[in-house]
């Protein structure tokens, strides 16, 4: 059994929506420092692109939304566009929901305890806690939205989505859930600009971000969700194709199987001390975070990305260290081979990695992966 892509959601600094991301690839940008915008807080100064959740207004009532915090509703307003994306805004009272998050709810969380700090115990606002659990998103979607299948939110900063993911496919394969919302949620908070402000003294404040520049910190932190709603390979035909598998380890002991037709995308978020893998030299190797920024849920990015890849056969120009483009060598020319198979690989400074590998539903073979998706 294969897990189907039915629809993707997403929002970030780039704007709303799997089309708006779509636009901006094949338009070769704009690129996330177009969408920076000072903080304006006295901590850090960190640039950063925000997300508007406003239109979330046209989908549930205010009432409802009037005690959620911001990363409850980036990660609501995903999840929705996953279904209607799947047309099925209505979605299956038993849908699974499996929320990843590296950060969780900084802003609230640091919000709370400063009601601590000037009202003390008695004091502390009861709102923000119960925002500030790391599972009230998925809380809030599951409310929202209907889904009422199992509910888990995993925390594993860069690995988070890569193990959400393994998760929703594994309830698909042991028939726990009929379908699956999975996705990831980071936000940014003046705390987190502070602390990359101060703790990157090698910053090179003028350059764009460059995954493959060593020795300067050019990560630029961001926000956003994405969210797919993943069924069984029964199901109806997805353009987006399927998750053909979902690969775990730990480097030098473990090595990341790449199918020999694959393109890799890297997800290397710039930060200095970012692992920077070596990768076989007869695959085609791009990094799309200059779109999107850093956060540690950005494989959930490149996951859209890639599948967006996989439907239209093609890759797409990607940024470059001075904030103009690189054109992959023959994407655009009608006799390139079209790319059925795309991998999106995240590897932690440890030396844990994360690899999923997506295929257009045509590529599969019945007699591939008999023991399921999941590798570790």
């Amino acid at each position: 059994m294969k897990a189907v892509i039915r629809g993707i959601g997403v929002v970030g600094g780039f704007g709303t929506g799997i089309s708006t991301l779509e636009k901006i690839l094949m338009d070769h940008g704009p690129f996330i420092e177009s969408f920076a915008v000072p903080d304006g807080q006295p901590l850090g100064g960190e640039p950063y692109a925000p997300v508007d959740t406003r239109n979330l207004k046209e989908r549930f009532s205010p009432r409802s939304l009037r005690r959620m915090d911001h990363l409850s509703r980036t990660a609501l307003l995903a999840a929705a566009l996953a279904l209607e994306d799947a047309a099925d805004p209505g979605g299956n009272a038993d849908t699974g929901v499996a929320v990843a998050s590296g950060y969780g709810a900084v802003r609230t969380t640091f919000a709370f305890l400063d009601t601590i700090l000037e009202a003390g115990d008695a004091g502390a606002s009861p709102t923000l806690f119960s925002n500030s659990v790391l599972n009230a998103p998925a809380a809030h979607i599951s409310m929202h939205l209907g889904a009422r299948g199992p509910n888990l939110t995993v925390s594993r900063f860069e690995m988070s989505f890569s193990d959400a993911l393994s998760i929703a496919v594994q309830w698909l394969e042991e028939g726990r859930a009929p379908s699956v919302l999975v996705g990831g949620v980071d936000e940014w908070c003046p705390v987190l600009g502070h602390c990359h402000h101060r703790f990157s003294k090698t910053r090179d404040a003028a350059a764009f971000l460059s995954p493959f520049c060593t020795g300067l910190e050019r990560a630029r932190i961001a926000e956003g969700a994405v969210f797919f709603l993943l069924s069984p390979e029964m199901e109806p035909a997805s353009g987006y194709g399927v998750v053909e598998s979902v690969e775990s380890g730990r480097l030098p002991r473990d090595t990341p199987t790449f199918p020999k037709d694959a393109v890799i995308l890297t997800g290397i978020d710039s930060h200095r001390d970012s692992a920077r893998p070596r990768l076989p030299g007869d695959h085609r190797v791009v990094d799309y975070t200059g779109y999107y920024g850093t956060l540690p849920v950005g494989m959930g990015f490149d996951m859209a990305i890639a599948s967006v890849i996989v439907r239209r056969g093609r890759l797409f120009s990607v940024p470059d260290s001075t904030g103009g483009e690189t054109v992959v060598d023959g994407f655009q020319t009608e006799k390139a081979p079209k790319i059925r198979r795309a991998c999106c690989l995240n590897i932690t400074p440890s030396g844990a990695y994360g690899l999923i590998t997506l295929a257009s539903r045509p590529d599969f073979s019945e007699n591939s992966r008999p023991q399921g998706l999941m590798k570790s």
